[in-house]
């Protein structure tokens, strides 16, 4: 028997997402072979009047070819992934697997590899040129990440994923504008104590058009004014590997100490290009259904309360100039439980142990953001 919350699912991700329109044509992207979800994504895409086109990619199979990629090789991925790309309206990246560490034995000069080659179609082509949505699917490893029975976490994914984004987007509108006035913001808590400007740099809101789930308002820092310490309180799993203790001290916007589970590791991602070690995105989640680190990043960047600070690459809509082939979105929690902490923009007090404390913000705080 078919999964109701599977057809709804399709049904926004289709129609609200990516909005698509009669005669478009939608790539649809799986890793993890997911079909329930991608067949009711293709007829969704059909009723709608879309062209739907699948690709269907193995995390495993992806792993061996990783193990032995050549830079010509992967160039040619590139190329042909930016060919079909180039042809598409809009983008659904679904992904899956059994081992969020399938990678972790892949050596970091190949992993580069591939984000300096067909990488370059996410951050060249589909960002920039398509309406595109990515999100997980709930599997066994994910409801053991989340320490939850598999069927609570499928309960748990399907009630952040389907509730109304139209709501959370409303809601967002008044964070958007005093991020926009903001110049100076001050981020401190237990290990961290950091100041930078996002003046002129667009805040953007997420509410379900880019992520599912979602619930996420970002920016970034120019370039160069980041100064201090900060310490994230999430595991956070990259390139195969789980850091966690993870410390960075800035200078005049440059990492210019990582410490870590894994210094050495830390430091050679961060050794990437110029680029790894400047930050491109400042982010405050807002999602009041997600609460703890589940270490995957399209949920974890969401938690009630967190904000994240993402060395690597910005994104166009806020550009503050930084170009890499990384961008890792490290998380701390602000909420009691998880140390505390404040935000602050202008000398102001917004947030204080993951709750925003200026009227105009309050209704971004569980208590009364509720979606129906």
């Amino acid at each position: 028997m078919k999964d109701p919350r599977i057809e709804t699912l399709a049904k926004n991700l289709i129609n609200y997402s990516v909005k698509l329109q009669k005669g478009e044509k939608i790539l649809i992207e799986n890793f993890g072979l997911q079909r329930e979800l991608v067949n009711a994504l293709v007829n969704e895409a059909y009723a709608a009047g879309g062209y739907p086109f699948v690709l269907l990619k193995d995390h495993q199979v992806d792993r061996a070819l990783l193990m032995g990629a050549k830079e010509e090789q992967y160039k040619m991925m590139g190329e042909f992934e930016a060919n079909v790309m180039n042809q598409m309206d809009a983008y659904i990246g679904l992904r899956a697997g059994d081992n969020i560490n399938e990678h972790s034995d892949v050596p970091s000069e190949k992993m580069a590899i591939h984000g300096q080659t067909v990488g370059k179609v996410h951050r060249n082509i589909r960002v920039p040129k398509t309406k595109w949505v990515v999100l997980r699917y709930p599997t066994n490893s994910m409801a053991q990440l989340a320490k939850m029975s598999t069927e609570a976490f499928e309960d748990f994914y399907f009630e952040v994923c389907n509730l109304d984004y139209g709501k959370m987007s409303a809601a967002m509108d008044n964070l958007v504008e005093l991020m926009d006035k903001t110049d100076k913001v001050r981020l401190t808590g237990p290990g961290t104590d950091l100041t930078f400007s996002i003046k002129d740099i667009k805040a953007i809101k997420c509410a379900g058009e880019l992520n599912i789930p979602d619930g996420e308002v970002y920016t970034a820092p120019v370039k160069d004014s980041i100064n201090g310490v900060i310490s994230y309180n999430t595991p956070s799993p990259y390139q195969g590997f789980t850091f966690e203790n993870v410390k960075l001290t800035f200078k005049d916007g440059k990492i210019v100490e990582a410490v870590a589970n894994d210094t050495e590791r830390i430091n050679k991602i961060f050794d990437t290009d110029e680029g790894a070690r400047y930050v491109g995105e400042f982010a405050i989640g807002v999602n009041p259904y997600i609460l703890h680190p589940m270490q995957d990043i399209l949920f974890d960047e969401k938690i009630d309360g967190s904000f994240h600070f993402t060395p690597g690459q910005c994104y166009d809509d806020a550009f503050n100039g930084n170009h890499s082939d990384i961008h890792w979105d490290l998380v701390n929690i602000q909420r009691p439980e998880y140390g505390g902490g404040e935000i602050h923009f202008d000398d102001v007090l917004i947030r204080k142990d993951g709750r925003f404390v200026l009227p105009e913000l309050e209704n971004l705080n569980p208590g009364k953001f509720k979606i129906t």
